[in-house]
């Protein structure tokens, strides 16, 4: 009986350590091949910034008060905007008198700049460095951002010299590349749509369309005189957390809201897991020694999306680039 006794005690003992992590794995819906399943359209929309204000210093999270009042402050604008009365568009603009000065631009319909935080209510998507910010670039780089040669690169872009040439615009203008790894939400089209199978996962990026192939049959990298747009990625299973690395960038690779070029050291760590109530944790880490001093990490979890996913059609490079370099030759003939 004491055997017994024993034996039901041990074996209740080790039913309440192994339910949590039962629970754990019964609650990650999983594919017919037993992998944790990340097929769906996902969201990364965010009220939260990319970087911490540096007002807030130190402060790594929001109230949940603070949490609602942002979602209520972006609720009350998309609703006065929408309410608006239409508006002639011509340079310079006059609201007052009914005139936007954004010809050509999109109105708040298309806009998509997310309808809350992250759910973890941090206060920027950056995580490491502990102040939520970029770390320093390096001093190569700093010489060139405060370089003539970037200075005219940037007027170049914002309108503000003529373009000589089509290859002093940006890949997005050219309707080539817009998203880079990692990728971040920006102003609109921030759904991505994940296909599985045992051997692959593909990432269809909504904004220009661009397809992430990821191996996970542990095939080695291409070769290294071989590189890419969005580099080469190879993606393995760490428990339900799909584990992506990504080398071998091309001179094209960049991220969102860094201006200078990335060097081709540019190496990234992806984690994507599955969480509850139709939440995609992706974690990142990115590492380029010739750009910044020291790696950065962030946090920028994805929600499920109904779905379907509809096409970006992006024409500027087939007919906003024509007029800007058209533009640009009338205004060197000052016309």
């Amino acid at each position: 009986m004491f055997e017994r006794s024993i034996g039901m005690v041990a074996t209740l003992a080790l039913g309440a350590l192994l339910a949590p992590v039962l629970a754990s794995a019964q609650s990650t819906p999983r594919t017919k091949w037993g992998d944790p399943d990340l097929r769906g359209v996902w969201n990364n929309g965010t009220l939260t910034p990319f970087q911490r204000p540096e007002a807030l210093g130190t402060q790594e999270y929001i109230t949940e008060e603070e949490a609602a009042t942002a979602a209520q402050r972006r609720a009350s604008i998309d609703a006065e905007l929408s309410a608006r009365g239409a508006l002639r568009t011509e340079v310079g603009g006059n609201v007052d008198r009914g005139v936007d000065g954004a010809p050509g631009s999109y109105n708040n319909f298309w806009m998509e700049r997310g309808t809350a935080v992250v759910a973890d209510r941090r206060t920027s998507v950056i995580t490491d460095p502990p102040n939520g910010r970029l770390p320093n670039v390096t001093s190569d780089v700093r010489r060139w951002m405060e370089s003539d040669e970037a200075r005219y690169l940037a007027d170049v872009r914002g309108g503000r010299q003529p373009t000589a040439h089509y290859n002093q615009l940006d890949l997005g203008d050219r309707c080539i590349w817009y998203r880079g790894v990692p990728s971040f939400p920006t102003a609109y089209n921030n759904n991505y749509q994940i296909f599985q199978t045992p051997d692959w996962i593909a990432i269809v990026q909504e904004h220009i369309h661009d397809t992430r192939f990821i191996p996970l049959d542990g095939r080695p990298s291409i070769p290294e005189s071989i590189r890419q747009y969005a580099g080469d990625s190879r993606g393995r299973w760490e428990g339900d957390t799909l584990v992506v690395e990504t080398t071998q960038f091309n001179e094209h690779a960049f991220i969102r809201n860094f201006s200078p070029k990335l060097s081709q050291e540019l190496h990234v760590v992806e984690r994507f897991t599955p969480r509850d109530h139709g939440v995609l944790g992706y974690e990142f880490t990115v590492t380029d020694p010739k750009t910044w001093t020291r790696p950065w990490s962030g946090s920028l979890p994805m929600t499920v999306s109904s779905g379907p996913m509809f096409e970006y059609a992006c024409h500027e490079g087939n007919y906003g680039m024509t007029n800007m370099l058209a533009g640009s030759r009338v205004e060197e003939a000052g016309q």
